[in-house]
């Protein structure tokens, strides 16, 4: 595993809800991050950890590579990948992601 992968290894490991998007939650970079954090919120996270991949291209590009999923953003949940904004919307939308969200690790 590279330096970089072992980083977002760390990243995703070390908090139960992470969000590789473009920007920060309180000012996304792009439509989809900004949908992805909405989503978020509205399934009451408030222990959300965000990376932007905008401030590191080593982590923006090894993301991808992690997770094999080629855009961003990129939800990960208990150490798991879940998936990008699509999949986070449709998952919101059946009640799926709350459900995952309200778990206990």
């Amino acid at each position: 595993m590279s330096e970089v992968q072992q980083r977002i290894d760390g990243i995703v490991k070390g908090h139960r809800v992470v969000l590789f998007m473009k920007g920060t939650a309180q000012f996304p970079m792009c439509g989809f991050s900004g949908r992805a954090v909405q989503i978020l919120k509205a399934c009451g996270v408030s222990d959300l950890a965000t990376v932007n991949v905008l401030e590191d291209e080593d982590i923006r590009q090894g993301v991808k590579e992690y997770a094999n999923w080629p855009t961003i953003p990129q939800l990960y949940i208990d150490g798991e990948f879940v998936g990008g904004s699509d999949i986070m919307m449709e998952m919101y939308q059946s009640g799926e992601l709350k459900q995952l969200l309200s778990s206990q690790a």
